[in-house]
């Protein structure tokens, strides 16, 4: 059964299809019109869909700029890294499309074959696929309300073809509205592994992350853990941290104990991401030996782990 947002009115209520949470959500047009909650088709079609599809993962956060599409990129980068699994990365941020420029595949675009829209392969292992690849332009504004932007997620969903997938990556844009409703309410049948939640250190992002994460509680969606981005600076000079974005109210390693969710690990600055993120490389490879490549590959192992226990956990559950 889907997931509903949590201030949904109802099929039988008067506002139903009317309401401020119902804008974007699937069911929208059905409950105007009276004829109940039916299901979307889309969401059995994607069901279908994502049944060669492992594992689902969202990269949330109630804060923009905290580095989301980066640790999306670069989690993708890092299990790419074993030949024999297949990695797609979705960016469902409409608005804001910037995996492209961070995967170094600006100016690439959608083919469209027999079976669906071809996602675009950064490595024989790696697909991706974005909004950006269908703008004529880096430049171009998206200027949608929220049912053109749920529709394009239900395209991406339904009539991208995926093939054999291990790890879908969805790359969110930052908030708990239209978009982050629309990938679990069309996933909801499917299955999602659970969400990653990205913050930094300071106040101003968290108070926007704890948001983040009694949105994932409403709707019912596992939280794998949280990683703290742009957690201090290593000097590669003289390997002395310095606390760039003090965490006033003790960071979220106090947020994660308070709200009982895991902490993944913090990834430090170093001004090697931002350039790798511009000429579209992976930093991983770029800087083996860095401090936030040691964090990266530390928390990608612990995202692994979550995902195969849930595995084994539901194959148990199944021959039980």
């Amino acid at each position: 059964m889907e997931e509903v947002p949590h201030d949904c009115p109802g099929a039988d209520s008067a506002q139903a299809g009317r309401g401020a949470s119902c804008q974007g959500c699937p069911n929208q047009r059905l409950c105007a019109s009276g004829a109940g909650a039916t299901p979307d088709p889309a969401i059995e079609e994607i069901k279908e869909k994502m049944k060669t599809v492992k594992h689902k993962i969202l990269v949330l956060s109630g804060k923009g700029g905290v580095g989301k599409s980066t640790f999306s990129a670069h989690l993708a980068h890092g299990l790419a890294e074993d030949e024999n699994t297949q990695i797609a990365l979705l960016d469902i941020d409409i608005c804001g499309p910037s995996i492209p420029k961070i995967m170094g595949l600006e100016g690439e675009q959608v083919h469209q074959s027999g079976s669906g829209w071809s996602p675009v392969y950064m490595e024989d292992n790696l697909g991706v696929m974005s909004v950006g690849f269908l703008l004529s332009s880096p430049d171009d504004a998206v200027i949608w309300r929220g049912p053109k932007k749920n529709g394009m997620i239900k395209q991406f969903l339904r009539d991208v073809d995926w093939g054999e997938v291990d790890y879908l990556i969805v790359d969110t844009p930052p908030g708990t509205s239209d978009e982050h409703l629309s990938v679990i309410q069309y996933l909801a049948a499917a299955h999602i592994d659970g969400a990653v939640i990205i913050t930094t250190p300071q106040e101003v992002s968290l108070q926007d992350v704890r948001k983040e994460i009694n949105f994932c509680q409403k709707v019912k969606l596992p939280i794998i853990g949280v990683v703290e981005n742009m957690s201090g600076f290593i000097c590669p000079k003289c390997k002395k941290e310095s606390q760039i974005f003090p965490p006033t109210t003790g960071g979220a390693e106090l947020m994660c104990k308070d709200l009982e969710v895991p902490l993944l690990g913090r990834v430090p600055l170093d001004p090697l991401i931002g350039k790798n993120c511009d000429k579209g490389q992976s930093f991983l490879i770029d800087a083996p030996d860095s401090p936030a490549t040691l964090a990266y590959r530390s928390i990608i192992q612990k995202i692994q782990e979550f995902c195969n226990l849930r595995q084994s956990e539901e194959e148990n559950l199944i021959s039980s």
